[in-house]
């Protein structure tokens, strides 16, 4: 139910921008605490002024007192109708509907639904189907959170605030269990999309722009040597383990992710400058060029697979799976190698970039241009892992250190008896 203590209405007289002897009117309108001001468009000499209304008894007076009288009568009828509506009642709301902006209403979702709709068509040139895929969902949960939240189906970009966005992550957090970084990659999207209604000029600021976004960097599973020694050396008798297999391996030796050497093709194999086989490709993700000259192990993958029908009917490298199938298989291959760790294709990428190169003292700048980096900090990332499997080695060395020191100080021991 609307009262006067859920929606407030004020005229003052702003002194600070008197003109020529007079100063501006301005409405100010209150739900909630929370406050708009309008520009009246009348002005007023300040001794005149007292208590929201102008005292002298001139005919511009009056004119000015019904005039304001009108305009309050007005807004309280906004504020009505959206009540009578069941529609979420805002100082913003009330004032653009009684500038008339409420008839040209730009509508959060209309505009995230227009701009995924586009993003669709330009799936292939331009834009990975997993981003739209990710827009999509990141879509869904926000029309979630605006039903639940908010009670409405949609809700107008002018009510959307740094409160919406506090509440948004909170709402993914403690609803959907959802991590730190899944969670602010979905509130950059929106910030993206808050960035586009700006520059369409619906909006004079992001009203998410003071909403910092921070990422925390996980720590990273690989493989260790002897790890993949076990995979390597380990004989499958189902074709498709031997293939899934295959393909996780030539990413640990070469780097590639999924969707990278899943679209991985014959005319991808050429000669390098030293005169031995080298990938030139592009990364999927970010369109940078990746070259990235093959060890012994890839090329004996490679030649395992000469014959197969992935390079006589596709012409593709590999008989690559979809992600969710090599995933499934990977684990299954993890109970048959006894590996604890989760095996992924995520995993072969950031085994190739620890154990293979940087461990190997591959240059980090070499192993960014490998990984198709497009900032050296990305693969800085790795150089962590690295320091912990230094720690790791120093404190297998000391334990064994310190049973030598054990036993020498036993043979001692037995020598002097």
């Amino acid at each position: 139910m609307l009262t006067s203590q859920t929606v407030s209405i004020l005229f003052w007289n702003n002194k600070s921008k008197i003109r020529n002897g007079k100063a501006p009117i301005y409405c100010r309108v209150s739900v909630y605490g929370k406050r708009v001001e309008i520009a009246t468009g009348k002005f007023i000499e300040p001794e005149n002024w007292q208590s929201g209304k102008v005292t002298s008894k001139t005919e511009e007076s009056k004119t000015i007192n019904k005039y304001l009288i009108l305009m309050e009568n007005e807004l309280y009828s906004k504020a009505s109708d959206l009540s009578y509506r069941g529609e979420h009642i805002s100082a913003e709301k009330i004032r653009n509907l009684y500038k008339g902006v409420g008839k040209n209403e730009k509508m959060f979702l209309v505009i995230f639904k227009d701009h995924n709709d586009k993003m669709k068509e330009m799936i292939g040139n331009g834009v990975a189907k997993g981003t739209h895929t990710k827009f999509s969902t990141i879509y869904s949960k926000v029309e979630n959170y605006i039903a639940t939240k908010y009670r409405l189906s949609d809700i107008s970009i002018y009510e959307l605030n740094h409160q919406f966005v506090v509440g948004f992550e909170h709402y993914l957090k403690v609803v959907h269990h959802m991590g730190q970084n899944t969670t602010m990659k979905y509130i950059q999207a929106l910030k993206k999309l808050m960035n586009i209604c700006v520059a369409n000029e619906w909006l004079m600021k992001n009203p998410f722009g003071n909403f910092k976004c921070p990422i925390t960097n996980p720590e990273r599973e690989v493989l260790l040597e002897h790890e993949i020694e076990k995979i390597e050396s380990k004989t499958f008798f189902s074709k498709r383990l031997d293939e899934v297999r295959d393909t996780f391996l030539f990413c640990c030796y070469t780097g590639l992710a999924f969707i990278d050497v899943y679209k991985l093709t014959t005319n991808e194999l050429l000669m390098g400058i030293d005169g031995h086989k080298w990938i030139f490709t592009s990364r999927q993700k970010t369109k940078i060029k990746s070259s990235i000259p093959l060890l012994p192990p890839a090329l004996k993958i490679l030649q395992k697979y000469e014959n197969h029908g992935c390079r006589v009917v596709k012409n593709k490298l590999l008989p690559v799976k979809s992600n969710q199938k090599m995933n499934d298989y990977l684990k299954e291959i993890a109970d048959i190698c006894e590996i604890t760790k989760p095996l992924s294709m995520h995993i072969a990428r950031h085994t190739f970039a620890t154990t293979m190169t940087l461990s190997n003292g591959v240059p980090i700048e070499t192993v960014s241009k490998m990984l198709g980096h497009t900032k050296l900090s990305t693969t800085q990332i790795y150089a962590k892992v690295i320091e912990n499997k230094v720690s790791e080695d120093m404190k297998n060395l000391r334990l064994k250190l310190e049973k030598k020191s054990v036993n020498n100080k036993t043979k001692s021991l037995k020598r002097t008896v």
